[in-house]
């Protein structure tokens, strides 16, 4: 008996985690999906059964690479037509008015093949505008040209501007029976296949665009408070999770999806590795709050009675002593302490009595 009673004497071990200095931060953690800037979706603007079909989901596309191709007999033999025509003309025209005319044609052409990239982000808006003057400019040269010629040769100037225009018409309606890539990227959908009878306006193939990757997520409305433009972040692709990538947060939307109480987040990828998919699920980590170099205890030792006060046991001559602490950041492993405990403070597990003897295992 005498024994049992020194046994029940002895201080208890106990693991301690001294009170230390280091950074703490607080994060939302979201699920998001990989996305590119731009993903247009494509189609002709007249009906018609498709002839061939170029590409296949996954494969790289160049600006103004053929993808799909409408029955075009009728179209070409158009186009011949025209052309024979133009032949017949030219015999009648200075050579300088016909440069001029085949110069308006070609930048005519330029400028409407500069809207569609623009309009799908492939080049700047000062680029298009160039275009648009080099277009102008080649009119004026031709206007110019036709009026030094009017005096001897009017009729046939005439008959080669309608034959040109003739020539540009059938080209045109050429061209709609052709599908091509507004810019450089990758086919994430094909939705057309030979023989299909196709629609104007109908979805045939959706692109994803080279450029600026993104990830977009969507935050509880509670988190609004939180977030902020610009705030760093982490991302994780779930197929990869020991690949951490750095990111930031590009633009909150301005309302509530009233349906899921959710907000619409978006993340800039600034080196997104070639393995990130479009489409794929991705965790996302976005710092919220952050401090370095505060004063830290181990998260499981602290107990919180509300949001900026809780306490913790630490030893204390040998005894388990509950101190009141004034709380800062809640991060993943560690929490801020702002009052209460000193750095060196061995901190305890929560679940010993106050009073209790301890011998620190450290």
């Amino acid at each position: 008996m005498v024994a049992f009673f020194v046994w029940r004497g002895l201080p208890a071990r106990v693991e301690a985690a001294p009170v230390v200095r280091g950074d703490v931060a607080r994060s939302i953690v979201l699920t998001g999906r990989v996305r590119p800037t731009a993903r247009p979706l494509l189609g002709v603007t007249v009906g018609g059964r498709v002839s061939e079909v170029l590409v296949r989901e996954g494969d790289r596309v160049t600006a103004g690479q053929l993808l799909l191709r409408l029955d075009d007999e009728q179209a070409v033999a158009a186009v011949a037509e025209a052309r024979a025509t133009l032949a017949e003309t030219r015999a009648g025209a200075s050579a300088e008015v016909e440069r001029a005319a085949r110069e308006l044609q070609q930048s005519e052409r330029d400028h409407a093949r500069a809207q569609q990239l623009h309009d799908a982000g492939a080049i700047s808006l000062r680029e298009l505008e160039q275009a648009a003057q080099a277009a102008a400019n080649a009119r004026a040269a031709f206007e110019a040209a036709s009026a030094r010629a009017a005096s001897g040769g009017s009729t046939a100037l005439a008959q080669v501007a309608r034959a040109l225009a003739a020539l540009e018409s059938a080209e045109a309606r050429l061209a709609l029976t052709r599908l091509t890539a507004p810019a450089a990227g990758t086919v994430v959908s094909r939705r057309a296949e030979p023989g299909d009878a196709v629609t104007p306006g109908q979805v045939l193939l959706e692109l994803a665009l080279d450029g600026r990757t993104e990830v977009v997520a969507f935050a509880s409305e509670e988190t609004l408070g939180d977030l902020r433009q610009g705030a760093p972040a982490v991302v994780s692709a779930d197929a990869y999770p020991n690949d951490v990538l750095a990111a930031r947060v590009a633009w909150i939307a301005p309302v509530i999806d009233p349906t899921q109480g959710t907000i619409e987040v978006r993340l800039d990828l600034p080196d997104p590795p070639a393995y990130l998919l479009t489409d794929m699920t991705v965790s996302v980590n976005v710092d919220v709050e952050r401090r370095e170099g505060a004063l830290v205890a181990p998260r499981e030792a602290v107990e919180r009675v509300n949001a900026d006060s809780g306490w913790v046991m630490v030893s204390q001559d040998g005894r388990a002593e509950r101190k009141v602490v004034r709380l800062g950041i809640l991060g993943d492993s560690v929490v801020e302490i702002r009052e209460g405990v000193s750095e060196g403070d061995l901190v305890l597990p929560s679940d010993i009595e106050p009073g209790a003897r301890v011998r620190v295992v450290r």
